[in-house]
């Protein structure tokens, strides 16, 4: 299928030819007809884009200072191949749409294929089919003409914004800043019979809203113009306004003071400082409100990533409800779109577009871009060219496949691979992503089909590095394949799937890998040569991981399994390493966060050795303290290593190691794992000791819910 995509490092834009979406459960497949550029968002957007180094570091300050951040942990190189990773990529572009639906969950009987959608949110890019959560969606009453219903989205941030401001019939609202959401608030307005005015610096805006039968719209620079508002209001000044203009100017908030009457409303909806005049909202007690987007539902991954409504009853209002409802005002006729609709452009010419935009020597309000609605989509892009030279192979008998190739894999797994392995097939969640990483490292294709990519003769290794729900299933489906596979942790989520592997491996001639790297860190190679393995080892283990946001998917038992599951089985593995023998009962305690994440957690490990380990877990500690610091006692020695750089060994002597920078096993990992192909061999870590550590894993969240010792 076709997709604009946009590269954040210089700006160029492109329509290129990505695979489509793949099936995902609770989320509906559509073909697009039309999608809608926002002249705002999407103009910033691309505007960055565009500028040099330094004008990007000063529109982006706060991304700025969390480079700088991170380079002190990782070095400047290190940091500067990740900046460089992101500013390349395939970027998406699009946040609003109407199509047909091609495909469906099994459990949704309100939608049949063929039925015409609106869709929102981040996976609503400008591409010929798309991948949206049923939330995501709303229907549109067929009769009704479908580029309006393009515009559902954009209409359901209007009317958040008047939800907000809680206006009833008869009662008079100003609306500051008359681009698309302006036009659309005014006209939600009239429809719920409030008087409304329309505000803007632009006078084409002003003609606009006229246009649209709004008779009272006013240039910000009219002489006179707050007077007008209060003859218009008998004296009174406005019960509410609503601020849609985007700036960095105090001008349309203070505007906003004068505007109302007393105990009125100010609702901003568009990006517009809030560093008001005191005197008019303390005066007139006014009531400053914020309007977030679509409406409740938005940035809430259970809501819009799996399909989990609110109760009518108690949130009346969703982003997919305020969709719904600007579409059902569209059937009734009641809605003036028509003059909105300013350009239309064909997909191919997405350029063109936003150069109009950006130009801004052409008035605008709505762009549509409309897609051909013939012919059959591609599931898989085939690529054997590479920046206009043949890919040269590896031709070392490894051939890679990868489903999932997120931040992580681009930045830490890929580039160590490059060169010992031939890259075969890519399929990941977006066609922008699957397309970027296979033009960067010669992927033969890149698919939407998983199956494609088990069942291809060409490939014997299979990475999988997707989100941690998939793992297990992934890895069972591989190993039935006869694929060795390579995943990145935790392997399982829970123990019965833990047992599912077990059972599909035992049956397996492949070798199956877990991405437990510290293993393979220098450091760690080191002091462990300084030991026999069966010596009984006293290990202490503080891990500062640092606080991730409460949605953060991580989190989510059924997607992220927990921090625990999900980060605390590297540093459960890595004791066992050390200790040299299998672990054999677990007790763990922890400390509540408030938050209820389980995340601030002590550990407490013994191992058929006598061997014994303390791993502190902790989210609650200063982000300027290093993340990992881990002691070992052992026969009169005892070896400091500070966050993989700095290695103290205490013996008879004291010697000190630092590394330029820090390794935590990566590439050393991958390398051992590739010559265990290569050679016929075993994969580096047994899988006796994977099963292991998972096992353990699920043991410290048994130990804290039941307050017990859990004995393996």
């Amino acid at each position: 299928m076709k997709q604009l995509t946009q590269n954040l490092k210089h700006g160029t834009m492109l329509v290129m030819e990505v695979p489509q979406p793949a099936s995902k459960p609770g989320r509906m497949l559509i073909r697009t007809l039309y999608s809608v550029i926002s002249g705002g968002t999407e103009g910033k957007t691309v505007t960055d884009a565009r500028k040099s180094y330094l004008d990007k570091a000063k529109s982006r300050q706060k991304e700025v200072r969390q480079v700088i951040e991170l380079s002190k942990s990782n070095g400047v190189l290190e940091t500067y191949k990740l900046v460089m990773n992101k500013l390349e990529a395939y970027s998406s572009l699009g946040y609003a749409a109407v199509g047909r639906v091609s495909e469906i969950p099994e459990d949704r009987t309100d939608y049949k294929v063929g039925d015409l959608v609106a869709c929102g949110g981040a996976d609503a890019a400008h591409a010929e089919v798309l991948s949206i959560g049923t939330n995501l969606c709303a229907k549109v009453h067929e009769g009704t003409d479908p580029r309006h219903a393009a515009l559902a989205t954009i209409a359901a941030i209007a009317m958040q914004g008047v939800r907000q401001a809680e206006v009833h019939l008869g009662e008079s609202v100003v609306v500051i800043g008359l681009g698309l959401i302006g036009q659309l608030t005014l006209l939600l307005l009239a429809a719920q019979g409030c008087s409304a005015i329309g505000v803007d610096v632009d006078y084409r805006q002003v003609e606009l809203a006229k246009r649209c039968g709004f008779d009272h719209a006013f240039v910000s620079s009219h002489e006179g113009l707050v007077q007008a508002v209060m003859d218009l209001t008998r004296g009174v000044g406005v019960d509410a306004v609503i601020i849609t203009a985007g700036t960095t100017s105090l001008g349309p908030v203070n505007l906003a003071g004068e505007f109302c009457r007393k105990k009125g409303k100010v609702v901003i909806v568009g990006a517009v400082p809030t560093g008001f005049e005191r005197k008019h909202y303390y005066r007139k007690e006014l009531d400053l409100r914020m309007s977030s987007s679509y409406g409740p539902g938005r940035y809430d991954p259970l809501y819009e990533e799996q399909g989990i409504d609110y109760p009518v009853g108690y949130v009346r209002w969703t982003e997919q409800r305020n969709m719904q409802a600007y579409l059902d005002l569209l059937a009734t006729g009641k809605l003036n779109i028509e003059p909105l609709i300013t350009h239309e452009f064909p997909l191919e010419r997405a350029k063109d577009a936003y150069d109009m935009i950006l130009a801004k020597k052409e008035h605008y309000c709505a762009v549509l871009l409309e897609y051909a609605t013939s012919g059959e989509m591609q599931g898989t892009v085939y690529n054997k060219i590479v920046k206009g030279k043949e890919v040269k192979k590896a031709g070392v008998g490894v051939k890679t496949a990868f489903i999932g190739a997120g931040s992580f894999a681009q930045n830490m797994i890929l580039p160590n691979l490059k060169g010992m392995v031939d890259f075969v097939g890519i399929s990941t969640r977006h066609g922008n992503t699957s397309r970027y990483v296979m033009d960067k490292y010669g992927f033969d294709y890149a698919t939407d089909d998983v199956g494609k990519i088990l069942s291809d003769g060409d490939t014997n290794t299979v990475f999988i590095m997707t989100r941690h729900d998939t793992h297990a299933r992934y890895v069972i489906d591989a190993l039935q394949a006869g694929k060795d596979v390579f995943v990145e942790k935790p392997l399982a989520l829970t123990f019965d799937e833990l047992e599912k592997v077990l059972k599909v491996y035992e049956t397996s001639n492949a070798r199956m890998m877990l991405g437990f790297n510290r293993r393979f860190a220098p450091q760690v190679v080191e002091m462990m040569k300084l030991f026999e393995r069966s010596q009984r080892k006293a290990i202490s283990y503080r891990v500062n991981a640092g606080i991730l946001p409460s949605d953060h998917w991580v989190h989510d038992p059924k997607v992220g399994g927990g921090r625990i599951i999900g980060e605390g089985c590297h540093f459960i593995d890595l004791c066992a390493f050390i200790a040299g023998a299998p672990i054999v009962s677990v007790a763990a305690h922890e400390t509540a966060s408030g938050a209820g994440q389980r995340d601030t957690v002590s550990i407490s490990l013994a191992f058929a050795n006598d061997s014994s380990a303390n791993i502190s877990y902790f989210s609650n500690g200063s982000k300027h303290l290093s993340k990992e610091y881990l002691e070992v006692f052992c026969n009169g020695v005892s070896v400091v290593i500070d966050d993989f750089r700095c290695m103290t060994v205490y013996g008879e002597k004291v010697r000190k190691s630092k590394l330029k920078r820090q390794d935590k096993g990566h590439a050393a990992e991958l390398k051992a794992f590739v010559q265990a192909i290569k050679d016929g061999e075993p994969a580096p870590i047994p899988f006796e000791e994977i099963y292991n550590s998972s096992k353990a894993t699920f043991a410290v969240l048994e130990s804290i819910g039941e307050r017990k010792m859990v004995h393996l």
